[in-house]
């Protein structure tokens, strides 16, 4: 018998991932389906609901007392509805109740997908141990959450913690969110390739123009590709600086795809964070990679769904 067993949703553009999770984070019971992101509304519910089908049919689905939802956003937890950027057949569509209908009518919690990823770091990664974080997703957008005071800060609509859209850069170029000078317009993998493309950097023969490949030419010391990561650097150590001294986090974590560029970003970000964050109470601050992986979405709808449960029932969650 699991104690603490509830289920978690984990929707993106490219796949919806659904899992059983344990009250310590082990994940019992997976299915997964394609997101149709080209489709409409209730062609997407259909895969959500095919999920969820897979997952109620489980032998273990009786113990489950909640549903976590990480989604793509925008999200809005207060009204239980999402407008993911990447899925534009979702605007302001009801997946809360949709989602609980789905599953008998249990308690469902909703969060982005930011804030689903730094619930998995705090809980079982990189940013455990830490009553005050940021964890940030660098990948094809900038997104992420906050950990105040031991718990996870969703705010009201569940977007605390963007980070991607604090301007960094008061000239800078038009973000698409009607911002200028975005993190993301800067620090995003599109936009670092963007970057070294324009400054004159040349792919290898395989013609690839991804932010990893631009990775590996400034790991060889192509200096074009050494800028543009020093750029993306200096964006994102300004917008952690700018969170720090806003909220005292003494860690700062980071994953997504950019993130994994290791040395490449981690080095020139250390070195800028230096420059930014020079206040005695922020100088403290430390800057590490995301540990949880791909399943840090799942994991994190669950530490939610978790937290809620505990907070409905009356119940300490250590570590949610």
């Amino acid at each position: 018998m699991h104690t603490d067993l509830v289920a978690a949703l984990d929707i993106g553009g490219t796949k919806i991932a659904g899992a059983l999770v344990d009250g310590d984070g082990g994940i019992l019971v997976r299915a997964q389906r394609a997101t149709p992101a080209r489709e409409d509304g209730d062609t997407v519910m259909a895969a959500v609901d095919q999920v969820l089908g897979e997952l109620t049919a489980a032998p273990l689905w009786g113990g489950v007392a909640a549903l976590g939802i990480g989604s793509a956003g925008p999200v809005d937890a207060s009204a239980g509805t999402v407008s993911p950027v990447n899925v534009p057949g979702w605007r302001g569509y009801p997946l809360v109740e949709r989602a609980r209908d789905a599953v008998g009518g249990l308690p469902v919690e909703l969060i982005g997908d930011g804030v689903a990823i730094t619930a998995a770091e705090h809980w079982q990664g990189a940013a455990r141990g830490h009553d005050n974080a940021l964890c940030m997703v660098v990948s094809t957008g900038v997104g992420g959450g906050l950990v105040l005071d031991g718990r996870l800060h969703p705010g009201p609509t569940g977007n605390a913690g963007h980070i991607g859209h604090i301007s960094v850069d008061l000239d800078g170029d038009p973000c698409p969110c009607g911002s200028r000078g975005c993190v993301e317009r800067i620090a995003s993998g599109p936009n670092i390739a963007r970057r070294a493309l324009a400054d004159g950097w040349r792919p290898g023969p395989d013609g690839e123009t991804s932010a990893a490949a631009v990775a590996a030419a400034a790991r060889a010391g192509d200096p074009v590709a050494v800028a543009s990561f020093e750029r993306a650097a200096q964006a994102l150590a300004a917008g952690v600086a700018a969170t720090a001294t806003l909220v005292e986090i003494d860690i700062a974590v980071i994953g997504g795809g950019v993130g994994k560029a290791g040395d490449v970003l981690f080095t020139p970000l250390r070195r800028a964070l230096e420059r930014y964050a020079t206040l005695s109470f922020v100088r403290r601050l430390t800057v590490v990679p995301a540990r949880m992986g791909t399943d840090a979405g799942l994991v994190g709808a669950a530490a939610a769904a978790l937290a809620g449960h505990a907070d409905r029932t009356g119940t300490a969650t250590a570590g949610v």
